[in-house]
């Protein structure tokens, strides 16, 4: 029978009252003797046998919580907090984001001495701390939380005041060491461990549920470095209103690495507006202009309508309906389907997709994934902007860039099936372990990948393209450049001042299909033309220089060794040269 009983409780009581009373009477029996020492005797005697009860009853309290609480039934461990979540690393095991110890401050007036010292004090340790806010802590009646996500050094800080009235209540923070870097990719959660933005939000449920653990990101930091570094030095040089970066596996579908600009700081995300915490590749749609071509031009070659050879007739504008379609420099002069690539002729590019013809063009459009949300984890995936109706006119336009507005994530996927082997692979922000399998269904031919690859790699290597401000000798790099002109509604047409410009690059363009390759987009939102570039902000100056910088600094990291320059003895599409 347990001692907490009633039945026992009353006569327990009982008897500690009558031996309290029986030292009582013997201290006074030991002074009316006129024996002083007995009392002194009895009283320590008293007070030893008070502190060894008292010790005897913590260590059966200890005992019986050690044996039959909860905590020993789950072998000692802790189960996590609600809010905790599993830390956030790249491809190669680097901290991304994790949840670490930080502690809040709280105050209690009723406790406090000195209020003028207390505020002079924590206002001088603290720089953070809202002098409003505490000076409401200091005039209330109850005890109140003042400042959060104090760091243990933070914390100790204070405490080495001894301040009457401050105590503190330790917390779980999140915590994103390297601030802004791959912010957009990353994300944020709130405080009670809610995904809000990125990875942080697209995997919620397997970050909570893998607490105390790590869940890998497809992208290399060393990767995003360099991204973010080229695009940055763009964005300072050209000054655009927004900048979107993004390289991939082709093969796999791995985002390796992805950057927008302008940033925020995901450790401080209320510090930062919904323009900075967009993530532009993932949530905004652009007409990316001529970066389309290289889709008509594969449609092209895998219906048949078209080989590198077949000639279109640029020398006058194309007359479609009630429209006229120009190219932006005239060539004025028959192309080869390769020279209407390599001069980004809208006039040769709009005259393949009326051959190819409407039905054809919006099937292949939709099996590119051009037609709707990029199918990747991120919550931000915007849906495109396409043509109601899928006639002359509006292959014409699209044939070229105009009239769909997709986001670049959109774009890249559709590359890469391209530039695959034909097969439309979903885009990942999950690390895929090396050899897993990847699969999605065939859009197009092996052989149209390669075509694609040598054509690529001519507008880039060769003089005439328009993408050779990008090659980097030795990583056979390929691309398309790309100047889409803004809709205005103020004059109802395309704004000429207001362009989106962009670069597309392969690398390496060599090799079979199934060799290593990687997709790599610059892109930005309205830049400005500078003395350098001769006052132009289009895609060939502004966006394939940094993209070939990348390429160039990335290399390495992916594997990709630099060799000799090959001409590609098949089609003689590629001359060497580096193109400047």
């Amino acid at each position: 029978m347990s001692l907490g009983q009633p039945s026992l409780r009353a006569p327990l009581s009982r008897w500690l009252s009558a031996r309290v009373w029986g030292l009582e009477h013997a201290f006074e029996r030991a002074r009316a003797s006129g024996k002083a020492e007995d009392d002194t005797r009895l009283r320590i005697f008293f007070v030893l046998a008070l502190f060894s009860l008292g010790f005897v009853t913590l260590a059966i309290g200890a005992t019986r919580a050690a044996l039959f609480s909860d905590a020993a039934k789950t072998d000692g461990r802790i189960a996590p907090a609600a809010t905790t979540r599993a830390d956030l690393v790249d491809r190669n095991g680097m901290l991304l984001a994790a949840d670490l110890l930080h502690y809040g401050l709280y105050i209690d007036p009723r406790e406090i001495w000195e209020p003028e010292e207390t505020r002079r004090s924590l206002l001088a340790a603290l720089p953070n701390l809202d002098a409003n806010r505490l000076e409401r802590a200091l005039r209330g009646n109850r005890r109140i939380f003042v400042l959060g996500a104090l760091t243990p050094e933070e914390r100790n800080k204070v405490h080495g005041l001894g301040l009457p009235g401050v105590s503190f209540e330790p917390e779980q923070r999140r915590v994103y060491p390297l601030g802004p870097s791959a912010a957009h990719i990353v994300g944020f959660s709130d405080a009670g461990g809610e995904g809000i933005s990125g990875a942080e939000a697209a995997l919620n449920e397997d970050i909570r549920a893998a607490a105390g653990g790590q869940i890998p990101l497809s992208i290399d930091l060393r990767v995003q470095g360099a991204l973010e570094d080229e695009l940055w030095k763009a964005v300072h040089e050209f000054t655009p209103k927004g900048a979107v970066g993004l390289v991939t596996d082709v093969h796999t579908g791995e985002i390796l690495g992805m950057a927008s600009w302008p940033v925020y700081d995901p450790n401080k995300p209320g510090k930062a507006g919904v323009y900075a915490q967009t993530n532009r590749a993932a949530a905004t749609v652009f007409e990316m202009g001529s970066t389309f071509k290289a889709f008509t031009v594969a449609i092209g070659l895998d219906t048949g309508v078209a080989t590198p050879t077949t000639t279109f007739d640029a020398t006058v504008p194309f007359k479609l309906g009630y429209r006229t379609i120009h190219d932006y420099h005239a060539a004025r002069a028959v192309l080869t389907l390769v020279e209407v690539f390599q001069h980004s002729s809208n006039i040769g590019t709009a005259k393949l997709a009326v051959g190819v013809g409407p039905e054809r063009m919006g099937k292949y459009f939709k099996n590119l994934g051009l037609t709707s949300p990029a199918p990747v984890e991120l919550i931000e995936t915007a849906r495109p902007l396409t043509p109601k109706v899928w006639n002359e006119d509006a292959v014409a336009s699209t044939s070229f860039g105009h009239g769909i507005n997709v986001t670049p994530l959109a774009l890249a996927r559709a590359y890469g099936t391209i530039l695959n082997g034909g097969r439309l692979i979903p885009l990942t922000i999950r690390k895929k372990e090396p050899g897993a399998g990847v699969d999605g269904p065939r859009v197009m031919s092996e052989r149209t990948t390669l075509q694609m690859l040598s054509i690529m790699r001519a507008n880039v290597a060769g003089e005439a393209g328009s993408g050779r401000s990008a090659n980097i000798p030795g990583l056979s790099v390929g691309g398309k450049t790309g100047t889409g002109e803004k809709y205005d509604p103020a004059i109802r047409g395309y704004n000429h001042q207001r362009q989106v410009s962009s670069f597309a690059a392969v690398f390496p363009t060599s090799g079979p299909v199934e060799a290593k390759r990687y997709f790599v987009l610059i892109l930005l939102d309205e830049p400005h033309g500078t003395a350098r570039s001769a006052g132009y902000a289009t895609g060939g100056w502004v966006a394939a220089p940094a993209a070939g910088r990348v390429i160039e600094r990335i290399a390495p990291f992916l594997g990709v060794p630099r060799q000799p320059e090959i001409i590609d003895t098949a089609t003689g599409l590629a001359p060497a040269g580096d193109g400047q």
